[in-house]
């Protein structure tokens, strides 16, 4: 968005030190604010104080935050990008402080903002229902994937399993690892899986320990094939987009999303979809995906024999992907943001 508007100047807040590759343009400012926002007392001080005071010196026609995070005693016109409630749904997944800032604070920020753009129309829905927002005043403005990921070759799959399973097939998750993604269920099912279904399929799980990991742990600890299971940690997009490209299926199974770019992440590689049948998932997913109940064991477990038995869904899921994920890019992301700015 701002490399298709270099007519316009563009001033970036950034509450610690950034790198330089957020300059990527001429048209940008960056301008470093106190405290690092790193606790909702400090978010407090940074939105009421710090960024109340920045707007106030460089007169912006519009403040967008990424986030949802509004200055409420600010003048300015202000866009929210809320992607989700997830802490409305779930309150037990977050602490307790954060909980009652969240609580308190976003059904203001979203009564404050001028405009609010959302992820999918279950968050635009689940905004309007919640904070009582009317309909018109909600952009959707979906997300996109990194162009990385994408098809691969059989000799690179092959070289890709070798590097990281051995040459194993497997599925794959990837995202943080925290309670909402329900990786403990994952865990079991795949258990499941392995007890049914004898192979020696993996599983791979990407991503960072993000909080409240013990019960993931846990269940880890009690699985009877967890030498089938790898946690990679994090790793560089183009390992990730490999990894993606190459699994036999990606299971991502969350209670709830905003949106789950891994599922749209997957679809560009062509590689098959088993997700959540509720909240957002089902309309990011189309019909290039297996539909499960994320609280029911034997729903994942099933899916995951189907994936690994049947040849021809696979190919039909990986072709249906290819062509459900061109409804999503991160310039059509840009050029409904850029609408959304224009309104207000």
């Amino acid at each position: 968005m701002v490399l298709q508007h270099p007519e316009v100047e563009f001033v970036f807040f950034f509450d610690r030190n950034f790198s330089t590759d957020f300059l990527f343009s001429t048209n940008i400012t960056a301008v470093k604010l106190f405290p690092p926002a790193r606790h909702p007392l400090l978010f407090i001080w940074y939105f009421e104080w710090s960024i109340y005071r920045a707007l106030k010196k460089h007169k912006p026609d519009v403040f967008l935050s990424c986030d949802g995070f509004l200055s409420l005693r600010s003048k300015t016109p202000q866009i929210a990008v809320i992607h989700d409630l997830a802490f409305e749904h779930n309150p037990e997944d977050v602490s307790l402080l954060e909980r009652y800032y969240y609580k308190f604070f976003f059904p203001r920020f979203a009564k404050k903002a001028s405009r609010i753009c959302t992820v999918s129309d279950f968050s635009k829905k689940d905004i309007m229902e919640r904070y009582n927002i009317e309909a018109q005043k909600i952009d959707i403005v979906y997300n996109g994937a990194n162009a990385v990921f994408k098809p691969i070759d059989s000799t690179q799959k092959l070289e890709t399993k070798i590097r990281f399973t051995s040459g194993e097939d497997y599925f794959m998750y990837v995202g943080a690892i925290q309670p909402r993604k329900n990786i403990s269920r994952l865990l079991l099912a795949f258990d499941a899986f392995k007890k049914t279904q004898p192979s020696t399929c993996k599983l791979l799980i990407v991503g960072r320990k993000a909080w409240k990991t013990k019960f993931i742990e846990d269940t880890y600890d009690q699985m009877m094939f967890k030498s089938d299971v790898l946690f990679t940690g994090r790793v560089a997009d183009e390992d990730l987009a490999k990894l993606m490209a190459s699994a036999l299926a990606l299971t991502y199974i969350p209670y709830l999303e905003g949106f789950g770019i891994p599922i749209l992440e997957a679809m560009q590689c062509g590689t098959p979809v088993i997700t959540s049948n509720r909240t957002s998932m089902p309309e990011v997913a189309g019909n290039a995906a297996i539909l499960v109940n994320p609280f029911d064991l034997d729903d994942i477990c099933n899916a995951m024999k189907t994936i690994f038995l049947d040849s021809t869904l696979q190919h039909t899921l990986s072709q249906n992907g290819l062509i459900q994920s061109k409804k999503f890019s991160w310039e059509k992301t840009s050029e409904l943001l850029w609408k959304s700015i224009n309104s207000v």
